[in-house]
């Protein structure tokens, strides 16, 4: 692991040195002045993210936080498409010498396509299934009207203010019970803490419940201090656990796979009655194959994002075999969702940002 996110720094400088090398040549005719000041404006965005990681713990003014973490992160984005069309227009160049306009084509269209992304972004989706599972509850209750999300990444990124629009979405779909599948948190718990996020959560309201699973981010920002944070919320985090709702509805919850004892779901299953519904949370949509022979009626999962930007979403379609979507599975439905909100960059292209809705109907 250590080696990739190597090869990935060494890959994200090398774009940046290529753009700031075709953006020097082009502006070769601009004042000294403007040169220095767009060179130390160039390096500072670059910059941004590395030193946004580096502190994620330490505590400054969460305007600045935010800023840098936006800018550091957005830069990333930035990086790959701005390389993708100027390596276009250096090999159009190749066919007509001419051509002079590259660079500033790569950057407007490089700027208009982050504008889009960040647009669609904001504006997520509201996907809804209507789902009969063949067994019975304690409940006249029909249907069951779960709201489920995942990849929230609160901190710098998604802020209070964005989780207030994320919450005030949440309850207008009066559910009976909400789950979370993981990744409620990004990579500290330190500004959820500074903007009293936990006030903004505890407005969820779901009268069955709000259940939810770690993700590996709740391993990134220290497992101890995410369980800490949730248990200031109305949140009950399930590891390893199951839960049994009043209507005789079944909640497993399987820790997330950066737990190496983590149970395996043969031995999670072994706490479930095989007669009455049951709904798996797990974090990384892996070994789905494993889920009808466990007996779990409805699946959800995340971690994907589905890749959150095009060409991404190509490789994650390569890496899972449910990367994102409804399936079913046998007797299983299995829901991998792309997530509510992302991780780093505020962009969205050619993926969207969800919130699921089930509608569930027990015979």
């Amino acid at each position: 692991m250590p080696t990739i996110f190597i090869a990935l720094f060494c890959a994200y400088f090398a774009g940046n040195i290529y753009i700031f090398i075709r953006g020097a040549q082009t502006l070769v005719a601009q004042p000294f002045g403007v040169k220095v000041l767009l060179t130390v404006l160039f390096w500072s965005c670059a910059l941004a993210f590395v030193v946004s990681m580096l502190a994620r713990n330490v505590k400054y003014p969460d305007v600045m936080a935010h800023t840098i973490h936006e800018v550091g992160t957005g830069w990333l984005v930035f990086t790959l498409y701005m390389v993708l069309f100027l390596v276009a227009f250096d090999i159009f160049k190749l066919f007509n010498g001419s051509f002079k306009y590259g660079f500033y084509i790569s950057l407007l269209l490089t700027l208009s396509l982050l504008s889009y992304g960040y647009y669609h972004y904001q504006h997520p989706k509201t996907q809804v299934f209507n789902i009969v599972i063949n067994k019975v509850v304690n409940s006249n209750q029909q249907p069951l009207k779960v709201v489920a999300i995942s990849d929230i990444h609160l901190g710098y990124g998604t802020n209070k203010a964005q989780l207030k629009k994320y919450i005030s979405m949440i309850n207008a779909e009066q559910p009976d019970l909400i789950l979370i599948g993981g990744d409620l948190i990004d990579n500290s718990v330190t500004p959820l803490y500074a903007e009293n996020m936990q006030e903004e959560l505890s407005q969820l309201k779901a009268p069955q419940g709000i259940y939810m699973v770690p993700g590996n981010h709740e391993y990134i920002s220290g497992i101890k201090k995410s369980v800490d944070f949730i248990q200031s919320t109305p949140i009950k985090l399930l590891r390893d656990t199951v839960v049994t709702l009043p209507n005789g509805l079944q909640i497993a919850g399987r820790d997330d796979r950066h737990n190496p004892s983590r149970l395996s779901l043969q031995a999670l299953s072994q706490n479930i009655d095989p007669d009455k519904p049951v709904i798996l949370l797990d974090h990384q949509p892996y070994d789905l194959q494993e889920t009808e022979k466990a007996g779990i009626d409805l699946q959800f999962s995340g971690h994907t994002h589905r890749g959150q930007i095009w060409p991404m979403n190509l490789l994650t379609d390569r890496l899972f075999e449910q990367s994102y979507g409804y399936r079913q599975w046998g007797n299983s439905h299995i829901y991998v969702s792309s997530g509510l909100s992302l991780w780093g960059p505020p962009f969205r292209i050619g993926t969207n940002s969800e919130m699921v809705v089930f509608n569930i109907a027990f015979k």
